[in-house]
């Protein structure tokens, strides 16, 4: 009898786990390759898997909602045809209390012998742990009860990465006599306060991609000190360039020309000149980018955001980044980005000016170091100076502001790369040809 094994695939280099959010498929259904079997959710992206091969789904071992770690088994295939489906279903059955006991665990608890633990730490727990974050653990020799007192800020307060990092630094700024309950983390120190519904109220949970916005956010805004500076740019030159030629930029690259590949183009430019603001943080290392890589945030049809990567922004026209932006933009709303489409992002833009905001103090896309938002544009008086004097004109005008990791951008820095993008859209090219 010969099986395939289903595994939790990898969705990109930095996902260690995923949701199993559906089953499109039950136990003894026939299916062929490339049928769907199974939809899974992770930080970044959800996504519907494929089956490799035909057979006969010989046992599923997650219900629907499990964390499932990548690389662990989540289903079976019966690849011989239909004449072991009686066998199959007779060994399922036979180990039906072995796989529930095992699906209802958190996969990836290593056995004790495993951990590093002593005897005194070893301790049964139905917390789940990554496979990651019990490696840190076990080279940090940390035991079970002090895991089980790092407050996670993951889904379901699932401890991450971050969290034990933190309290590894707290651990090791304070006395060793200090006891594991006093070495709290950030995240356990800073609470929310209770909020209790009124007679009237409505209480809407939050879904789970709201959730991991939240997490995303809280956590970028404890890792990064913020600083936002702002200025106003004049682009009639731009505005008026777009208006003359949109029409005629549709007709012939079959594309609808907005205003957000001037600002990407505009981006890029300075990310090009100011290297250290297309950078990451690592401890007390910076990593400079070698591509820069741009994500525009997109609100999608459920009110969420999505944050797709045009890649390599710098070696392309104008031409190539609205196809790009026209393609990635579809895609999120209608979700059908794949998991590399979200990531790698080394700078974001988010679009104030869609809403007919005039400026905002965007967070910081972690592990980016800053963040652009881009204003409406309006007719406003200003002043300009002629050869014959002062004269007040009507020009086009939109605040652009960044906000920026003070870690490596300081205000100098942070100034000028902001005056540099308003500097390339004041300056564009009217004369340019499509």
């Amino acid at each position: 009898m010969s099986k395939f094994e289903i595994i939790m695939p990898k969705l990109g280099e930095s996902i260690q786990e995923g949701t199993i959010t559906k089953w499109f498929v039950k136990e003894g259904d026939t299916i062929e390759e490339d049928d769907m079997i199974f939809e899974v959710a992770t930080d970044k992206v959800d996504s519907e898997i494929p089956s490799p091969v035909d057979g006969i789904v010989s046992k599923i071992l997650f219900p629907e909602d499990s964390l499932v770690s990548v690389g662990t088994v989540v289903a079976v295939i019966n690849t011989d045809g239909d004449e072991n489906k009686s066998e199959e279903a007779e060994e399922s059955k036979e180990n039906d209390s072995a796989s529930d006991s095992k699906a209802d665990k958190p996969v990836d608890q290593k056995d004790d012998s495993d951990s590093g633990t002593t005897d005194n730490d070893k301790k049964q727990t139905d917390r789940f742990y990554s496979p990651l974050v019990m490696t840190i653990a076990k080279e940090e020799n940390i035991s079970f009860e002090e895991l089980d007192n790092i407050e996670g800020t993951g889904f379901n307060g699932r401890v991450r990465k971050n969290d034990i990092l933190t309290y590894l630094e707290h651990r090791k700024s304070r006395k060793s006599t200090d006891s594991p309950k006093d070495l709290k983390t950030e995240a356990e120190t800073v609470k929310g306060p209770v909020v209790n519904a009124g007679e009237g109220d409505k209480v809407v949970e939050m879904d789970r991609v709201r959730k991991l916005i939240a997490e995303h956010m809280v956590m970028s805004k404890k890792v990064s000190p913020h600083v936002t500076t702002i200025v106003e740019a004049d682009v009639t030159d731009l505005v008026y360039w777009r208006n003359q030629n949109k029409d005629a930029f549709q007709k012939k690259y079959g594309e609808k020309l907005t205003f957000m590949p001037f600002f990407i183009e505009a981006a890029a430019g300075a990310l090009a000149e100011f290297p250290y603001v297309n950078s990451s943080v690592d401890g007390d290392k910076i990593i400079l980018r070698k591509n820069i890589n741009i994500g525009i945030a997109v609100a999608k049809n459920d009110g969420n955001l999505i944050v797709p990567v045009i890649r390599n922004a710098e070696q392309k026209n104008l031409v190539g980044l609205t196809k790009d932006l026209n393609r990635l933009a579809d895609a999120a709303r209608n979700n059908k980005l794949n998991p590399e489409e979200i990531q790698g992002g080394t700078f974001t833009i988010t679009n104030f000016g869609t809403f007919r905001n005039l400026m905002g103090t965007p967070i910081i896309n972690q592990p980016q170091v800053a963040i652009l938002a881009t204003g409406n544009i309006e007719k406003k008086p200003s002043v300009l100076e002629l050869p014959t004097g002062d004269a007040i004109v009507i020009r086009h005008k939109m605040f652009l502001s960044l906000s920026y990791d003070h870690r490596v951008v300081d205000g100098a820095l942070g100034g000028a790369f902001l005056r540099k993008i308003a500097d390339n859209l004041e300056n564009f090219d009217i004369n340019s040809s499509l």
